[in-house]
């Protein structure tokens, strides 16, 4: 019979654990990405980068030929990391640029989170790239994006069935909170959450308005 304690799942995604890696969140390919709304992949972006920010989550900030066809990164991402590298690649597979693989071996983390576009090219090749080195990986599956619904799909399938384990830029947000007795981090938590948590950061503008400043979540 197993015994219940009062501690997390070792699954459960912790700031100091985990390497984020935001991959390839650029304009021109954004044009093309019809799986996700525009304006939707935009918050969800600032809301994993916010998120990283926060809580000090060691990042990597990738772009493919960024100054010759795809352009900048979103600078919802960029604000969020003042004077923090971009590191900008020829290869499709972020993972097969030595320049990433120096900087995740110095990160020594063993878990690696992914987001970015598209998600069947940009995030399939590290995700299985790492999982093949023995790396847990983790796909933020709403701040990625692709050529139509079924190429995200089909590309989150895949991963899932090697190993990947999906979540969402607004669970990765509340993944790291976790306790909301933790104060440090509690304002700035629920900052981002109404800025980019969509229907669930109104209500968290709601409850403040509406019951005062010392409203909690449940």
């Amino acid at each position: 019979m197993p015994t219940a304690t009062a501690t997390p799942g070792a699954a459960l995604l912790a700031p100091d654990d985990h390497l984020l890696i935001m991959i390839d969140h650029q304009s021109q390919m954004s044009f093309a990405t019809k799986s996700i709304d525009a304006i939707m992949l935009r918050n969800n972006a600032a809301l994993v980068s916010n998120a990283a920010r926060i809580f000090g989550v060691a990042t990597i900030l990738t772009t493919v030929a960024e100054k010759t066809f795809s352009g900048p990164m979103f600078d919802e991402i960029k604000r969020e990391f003042p004077g923090h590298e971009v590191i900008d690649r020829t290869t499709m597979n972020t993972w097969e640029d030595e320049r990433i693989a120096v900087r995740v071996n110095e990160a020594g983390k063993s878990r690696i989170v992914l987001a970015g576009l598209w998600t069947s090219v940009c995030i399939v090749g590290p995700a299985l790239s790492a999982l093949d080195q023995g790396f847990e990986v983790y796909v933020i599956a709403d701040a990625c994006g692709d050529v139509s619904d079924e190429a995200h799909e089909r590309a989150m399938d895949r991963m899932v069935q090697m190993g990947v384990r999906p979540i969402t830029s607004l669970q990765y947000l509340l993944e790291l909170q976790r306790d909301w007795a933790r104060h440090g981090t509690y304002d700035a938590v629920t900052h981002a959450a109404a800025d980019f948590g969509g229907a669930y950061g109104l209500g968290l503008i709601y409850a403040k308005t509406m019951l005062g400043p010392d409203a909690h979540e449940g």
